[in-house]
């Protein structure tokens, strides 16, 4: 009898990152089905399925897997997140929220300070998996950084945080160069960029920049010579391609990223990106190689082992969730379900 997946969004992004694991499912014999609690359910295609609180229940998944922070703790299944992206150095990347049994890893860096917090609480698992979003994007790369454009094409793409985003500091910059028609811009920022910022830049738009409302940022990155930023987690994803990135002000600046704190330094440090000095290239190739180690573009399929794994050692932590009341009266207020919860 096929097993039920559940796929849980709460962002449109959910789909680009859960849709491999979808792949994965059904290449096994199993179903998949997804609930949406926020924007995405309307961008599902003619052949997935949406499902109500109730059916999820009547549905009974083996297990729930998202790539959200938190998850409705009255569906049945394994609780699962996959993550969103990797970290970028915010705060409360590394954070529980008492909503899950098990963590699938994006890489050693994560696994590590989850493994670590797993040893203390005792009430979730960790299993480093790699990121399923980057599947078909990963099965797809070389050992080599693509060759130039010409013209180069520059990727820009900005976090939403007010504190940590570099759009409106950049803004005139990339306004002057995009007219000068020496490279082509892309613009695409976070689904959650303030909508001011967003049409500020749209309104950019001509001959020589583009604003891209792609939902999966992936499907930019081949099109991309060079990517700017400033701390976002899609920068370390543009990184495993082996091309350079320029950014601003980031949080966790290394040598592989040409990391700037002055707008006036912009325009340099994208040139000196476009001529892939030696140093730089391979400390984006380190970087990236430890980052995630995998580029057989097969990570779905290691998160469903995973979720195997656990439940053949029991389907249990050696300590209860906590209680997290608060949230779970969040939860249930936002879907509007008041009703018995699931297991586990």
């Amino acid at each position: 009898m096929p097993r039920h997946y559940l796929l849980y969004g709460s962002e449109r992004y959910a789909l680009a990152i859960l849709r491999p694991i979808q792949a994965a499912i059904r290449a096994r014999g199993d179903e998949a089905a997804w609930f949406f609690d926020g924007p995405g359910a309307s961008d599902l295609a003619a052949d997935e399925t949406l499902l109500t609180v109730e059916q999820v229940r009547a549905w009974k998944p083996y297990a729930v897997i998202t790539s959200s922070n938190a998850v409705p703790h009255f569906f049945p299944g394994v609780k699962v997140e996959t993550f969103h992206g990797f970290d970028a150095g915010k705060p409360r990347h590394i954070y529980i929220r008492g909503f899950f049994d098990l963590y699938c890893t994006t890489g050693p860096r994560d696994t590590a300070a989850f493994g670590e917090l797993s040893h203390k609480l005792g009430h979730f698992s960790v299993a480093e998996t790699g990121f399923p979003k980057i599947d078909p994007f990963m099965a797809s790369l070389g050992n080599e950084p693509a060759p130039m454009r010409k013209p180069p094409v520059i990727l820009y793409h900005s976090t939403f945080s007010p504190s940590w985003s570099a759009a409106p500091v950049l803004y005139d910059e990339i306004a002057r160069l995009s007219r000068s028609g020496e490279w082509r811009w892309i613009v695409t920022f976070h689904p959650k960029m303030d909508p001011e910022m967003v049409a500020k830049y749209k309104a950019l738009q001509g001959e020589h920049l583009v604003f891209a409302e792609n939902d999966n940022i992936l499907d930019l990155f081949e099109e991309a010579d060079v990517m700017c930023s400033d701390t976002s987690s899609a920068l370390n994803e543009f990184l495993l391609t082996y091309k350079p990135v320029v950014t601003f002000k980031n949080r966790r600046p290394g040598p592989q990223l040409i990391d700037i704190d002055d707008p006036a330094q912009f325009e340099p440090a994208i040139r000196r990106a476009l001529s892939r000095p030696p140093e730089l290239m391979a400390a984006v190739k380190q970087f990236a190689d430890q980052l995630h180690p995998w580029r057989d573009g097969r990570s779905s399929e290691r998160v469903l082992e995973a979720i195997d794994a656990f439940v053949a050692a029991g389907g249990r932590n050696r300590r209860s969730k906590p209680l997290n009341l608060w949230r779970k009266l969040k939860i249930r207020r936002r879907i509007g379900y008041w009703g018995p919860a699931g297991w586990r």
